[in-house]
């Protein structure tokens, strides 16, 4: 792409080119040539927006996290109405459908991301975290409602999500649906 060219939410071209590479070819495959030929811009596209590589990668990783936001809003939302476990089957399916398990890879793989990522996101990793916490609030609520007894959801909530990272990670295809409503019936012990 020549320069000079208005780029149109440059930021969001270069994560949405961080994405399908992510997910195509693993962290290994996201280097700023790969992320800029991808999105179809010029190869210093990325430098003038970012201070470095890992800049653009912690500000990628945290705004994919900043998206989970309205995941949230709505399994909060669901509580009270349908069925608990398939609320959290269909809530722990979108997280992990996503590019978050992809994510997960990445910051495990770079050492420099963790660290930068350090300076905002004091503990976990941070798509799954955010999802502990969407589910944990999501049960806390179900709990008020009187929807799931007295579960500790501090304690639910890592355990599913630990879980689900276990049957999402490293396939080929996701699990179907009913292989994520068993998990979640079975973190829950229910029937």
């Amino acid at each position: 792409m020549p320069t000079g060219v208005h780029l149109r939410d440059v930021r969001e071209q270069l994560f949405g080119a961080a994405d399908r590479l992510l997910v195509q070819g693993g962290a290994s495959a996201l280097t700023s040539r790969a992320i800029t030929a991808e999105a179809g811009v010029a190869k210093g596209v990325l430098h003038r927006h970012f201070d470095d590589f890992d800049a653009f990668l912690a500000e990628y990783v945290l705004d994919r996290v900043d998206k989970m936001d309205e995941r949230a809003k709505a399994l909060l939302g669901a509580a009270g109405t349908g069925e608990v476990v398939e609320n959290l089957a269909e809530a722990i399916s979108a997280v992990f459908g996503s590019v978050a398990v992809a994510i997960v890879a990445l910051v495990t793989f770079r050492d420099d991301l963790r660290r930068r990522l350090r300076e905002t996101w004091p503990a976990g990793v941070p798509v799954l975290t955010d999802a502990a916490i969407m589910i944990k609030n999501y049960l806390e609520r179900e709990r008020e409602l009187g929807r799931v007894g007295k579960i500790d959801a501090d304690g639910v909530a890592p355990m599913l999500i630990g879980t689900a990272h276990l049957l999402f990670a490293d396939r080929d295809a996701p699990p179907d649906a009913e292989a994520v409503r068993r998990m979640v019936r079975s973190v829950l012990n229910v029937p």
